[in-house]
């Protein structure tokens, strides 16, 4: 497995991470809060495509199916963060 694939599978390690927490506090949130939380649950369950679609191609279109998924992924990230400190 090359570098950046192990990094980006890290990567989305963490925010399964920070999706499981989160989804265990999600009960108490507000309103607003929920809505943010399922737009981002249709973003993750776009990426979990992505992923599983980067790792059944090669070469060029992995690179590009691989950036879109990265800048996805970095979007939920910031999602789950702003949902975070609600907490």
């Amino acid at each position: 497995m090359t570098e950046a694939r192990e990094e980006f599978d890290k990567f989305i390690a963490a925010l399964k991470q920070q999706r499981d927490e989160l989804n265990l506090q999600i009960h108490l949130a507000k309103a607003e809060t929920r809505e943010e939380w399922a737009s981002l649950e249709a973003k993750w369950a776009e990426v979990q495509g992505k992923t599983e679609h980067l790792r059944a191609v090669s070469g060029e279109v992995a690179g590009e199916v691989g950036a879109a998924a990265r800048l996805l992924a970095e979007e939920i990230g910031r999602g789950y963060e702003r949902i975070r400190k609600l907490f």
